[in-house]
């Protein structure tokens, strides 16, 4: 009889959990575990008033270097909306904590804090140490070294006070000229881009730090920039199912908490013209939570960017994305007025009530799953030492080195050996001397400037370095004509090692045939640059491949193994 009223007990602690789901739980969760957080959901819901319960459904940008007026502003909004949750922005990583410990202290209900750190906290806080892009991470073979990384970035979100990374980046990305995801995605091929995307959000959830992939329904072939204007996807229903859609669906029972909905008009999607996919029932409710059954969190892509907010009012807005299917509006610029929108749409039985709660309680259970009812104010002292040091350093240059990619070594000219010299040609505008002084160590390496490789002489093994500017993900990526030029004047009468410090797309359009030896870096700075002597000077293997296909000759997937150690390939 007891056994019979304890299996009772779990099947009524079970149909709770069905009513109030979140995707994403916490490994090994027990009965007891369950209940205690259905009861904890189920009680805050019941306390809250309409007000504060609409509340939950916002969360607002936090900037430091705005000036007082505006962090004054935001502390307003805290209390007086008693809003869900907070996004950081730039860019004092002190400050922000001293903030997130202030309002937390404020809030009823713990605020979510989140953070766009895909290549970790350095994406806003520029004291923090940078992470590979994806697309450098795309490259790697060990998918397990990406899980690694993201554990490391749920160490750094910790530390911050932060519990949501708005990542991984799950666009396919098709369109080389893409100007916003680009670098930020893992590859142009669908099952690198989920087998890396799975890995990413592992090493953040595992950590009990929630994941969002984005940008759903798929960011990956536009030539638009979402932030100044709509994007437009014309591609047909099957298109959309094998490429875009693809690893969406892929990951929908995989236990990531979040997915970020994108501001994309997707005429095969959505009937109504000009219709964001973020204001579109269609594509949320209709495909992301109907069709996949997505039971996670569902937020707005930032509302202040000029692909919605050029044609809606705040709070209009907000109001229309939550209509839609959204749970979280995200950087709402008109938490007060989307409030009373969403109400009017309640008493106009536009929406029902039970679809606030239905979101409430999935926000509220995913903050109990993350350790929010248990917040522990954060310290200030030596954050930016803690975001920036040897730990983060020897693992982002084994990212970089295992991300490597040879493509051709016809003269099987790497490794490059201590007792000949070399010439080292630095083209393109990003720097280069972290590369020179690396090589220099085990190698004798002399520089020439574009203008001195006449006086090399002939048949000389000569290393050219395209150096791109990787000050930001969005940089071009082409070569100039006059690096071209150098590059095929140099290929004549000389053994080319060349390497690409930066996207791969930048061989789009040259010529490498007559080039004994082509690799790519991915990125160009002091870590990707460090990584790339060594494996020249022959102390790691290279064993990258390519992540997306840059031209019939180049496709994705294309590379070689070389154990430098013995030269094997």
């Amino acid at each position: 009889m007891k056994n019979v009223k304890s299996q009772i007990t779990f099947l009524i602690i079970l149909l709770l959990s069905l009513k109030i789901s979140a995707q994403y739980q916490p490994k090994n969760l027990s009965k007891e575990d369950l209940k205690k957080a259905n009861d904890w959901v189920q009680k805050t819901y019941n306390s809250l008033s309409q007000d504060q319960k609409l509340g939950q459904l916002f969360i607002i940008a936090l900037y430091t270097n705005k000036g007082e007026d505006y962090i004054n502003n935001v502390r307003n909004i805290v209390v007086n909306e008693q809003i869900g949750g907070l996004i950081l922005m730039q860019d004092d990583a002190a400050k922000e904590i001293n903030l997130v410990n202030e309002f937390q202290t404020k809030s009823k209900v713990p605020l979510m804090i989140g953070m766009d750190a895909e290549w970790g906290i350095f994406q806003r806080i520029a004291t923090a140490h940078k992470f590979p892009w994806a697309m450098t991470l795309g490259a790697i073979q060990d998918k397990n070294l990406i899980t690694e990384m993201a554990a490391k970035i749920a160490e750094d979100c910790k530390r911050m006070g932060i519990n949501w990374d708005f990542a991984p980046v799950v666009d396919v990305n098709t369109n080389p000229d893409n100007p916003i995801i680009g670098n930020r995605s893992f590859g142009s091929e669908v099952s690198n881009v989920v087998h890396s995307g799975l890995a990413y959000s592992n090493g953040l959830q595992n950590n009990n730090i929630l994941a969002a992939i984005k940008h759903f329904p798929g960011h990956g072939d536009t030539n638009t920039d979402s932030h100044l204007d709509l994007p437009v996807v014309s591609h047909d229903l099957k298109r959309l199912t094998d490429i875009e859609l693809a690893p969406f669906k892929a990951l929908m029972d995989k236990g990531i908490g979040g997915v970020m909905v994108a501001h994309l008009y997707v005429p095969a999607l959505e009937s109504q013209k000009g219709i964001p996919a973020s204001i579109s029932k269609n594509i949320i409710t209709g495909i992301l939570k109907e069709k996949f059954g997505f039971k996670g969190l569902i937020i707005t892509d930032a509302l202040n960017m000029g692909a919605v907010a050029k044609r809606y009012k705040p709070g209009e807005l907000d109001a229309l994305a939550f209509k839609a299917g959204n749970d979280i509006m995200l950087f709402s610029d008109g938490v007060k007025e989307g409030k009373r929108l969403i109400q009017l749409a309640i008493d106009n039985k536009e929406i029902s009530q039970n679809r606030i709660e239905e979101s409430v309680k999935k926000i509220l259970l995913t903050k109990y799953y993350l350790g929010l009812t248990k917040y522990e104010a954060r310290n200030p002292e030596n954050i930016n030492v803690d975001l920036n040091n040897d730990s983060h350093k020897v693992l982002v240059q084994n990212l970089y080195s295992n991300a490597l990619t040879l493509i051709k070594d016809e003269k099987k000219l790497l490794p490059i050996h201590c007792q000949e010299t070399y010439y080292f040609v630095p083209l393109e505008e990003g720097p280069y001397q972290t590369f020179l002084d690396q090589l220099n160590l085990k190698a004798t390496v002399i520089v020439k400037k574009a203008a001195e490789i006449g006086t090399i002489p002939a048949n000389s093994k000569v290393i050219v370095g395209f150096h791109k500017d990787n000050s930001t993900a969005y940089k071009p990526y082409k070569i100039s004509d006059a690096s071209k030029k150098i590059l095929a004047d140099l290929s004549k009468n000389q053994q080319v090692i060349l390497n690409v410090f930066g996207s791969a797309y930048a061989l789009k359009d040259i010529d490498i045939s007559k080039i004994s030896t082509v690799s790519v870096s991915y990125e160009n700075n002091d870590d990707s640059m460090t990584a790339t002597a060594k494996a020249f000077n022959g102390a790691t293997r290279i064993s990258g491949r390519l992540p997306v296909l840059v031209n019939e000759k180049l496709k994705a997937g294309m590379g070689i193994d070389l154990n430098i150690l013995t030269g094997k390939k």
